[in-house]
């Protein structure tokens, strides 16, 4: 089945990058697009897409009083240039399933609209790691048992726990982005996460990510 998805967002540049990303793949189609939030809770109701992609900051009506308008009858991922924890926390509780940053690239778009349709919730790794890491200050959990990975598993772990890229995580450690999301694959079956921010949680739960190793990049 096709998943179909109405943008909104004030920035005609956005709206039309997000439909080159989301229309290249096979499963999606992107159904419509608003660049206010009125009117963007009216073609809602008019089109009845699969999911919604909301920018926080738009004219009329933000993406958080869009969310609690359409959610949960319509998915709504909330995206967004501004990481602040209260937006996090209120598009959460107005049943957003989905808080991605604008900068965390099309490769977790695509990502966060599959999430939704699965019903999962899916958050950018930048926001988790800094959640997660003010929640795990106490250090990692006791009596857990050894994990399975390898030396170079837990140096990609390391890096997912920091919000790096594919590509940025391939220039760490110089090797291609692909060999990279290759790594994070074997990773996610053997550690049983669903995604990159599965990955994030366990590397803090496990001790195995540093509070200190790249902290001015999430705030």
């Amino acid at each position: 089945m096709t998943t179909r998805i109405l943008i909104a967002d004030d920035q005609e540049d956005i709206r039309s990058g997000f439909r080159l990303i989301l229309d290249s793949q096979p499963d999606m189609t992107v159904v419509g697009d608003a660049a206010d939030g009125e009117l963007a809770v009216a073609l809602a109701r008019e089109l009845r897409p699969d999911v919604v992609v909301a920018d926080i900051r738009m004219p009329r009506l933000d993406g958080l009083e869009v969310t609690r308008l359409l959610a949960p009858e319509t998915r709504v991922i909330v995206v967004t240039t501004f990481d602040l924890d209260e937006y996090v926390h209120t598009a959460l509780r107005n049943g957003a399933c989905g808080f991605l940053l604008k900068r965390s690239g099309p490769a977790l778009l695509i990502e966060g609209v599959r999430a939704a349709m699965a019903g999962d919730t899916l958050i950018s790794p930048q926001i988790t790691v800094r959640l997660l890491s003010r929640l795990t200050e106490a250090g990692p959990v006791a009596g857990r048992a050894p994990h399975p990975l390898t030396e170079r598993e837990l140096d990609i772990v390391r890096l997912v726990a920091r919000g790096l890229t594919n590509a940025e995580i391939g220039a760490e450690l110089f090797i291609s982005a692909g060999t990279a999301k290759t790594h994070i694959a074997n990773v996610q079956a053997k550690i049983g996460a669903r995604n990159r921010v599965g990955i994030a949680a366990w590397a803090w739960e496990h001790g195995v990510a540093k509070a200190e190793a790249d902290s001015s990049r999430f705030t």
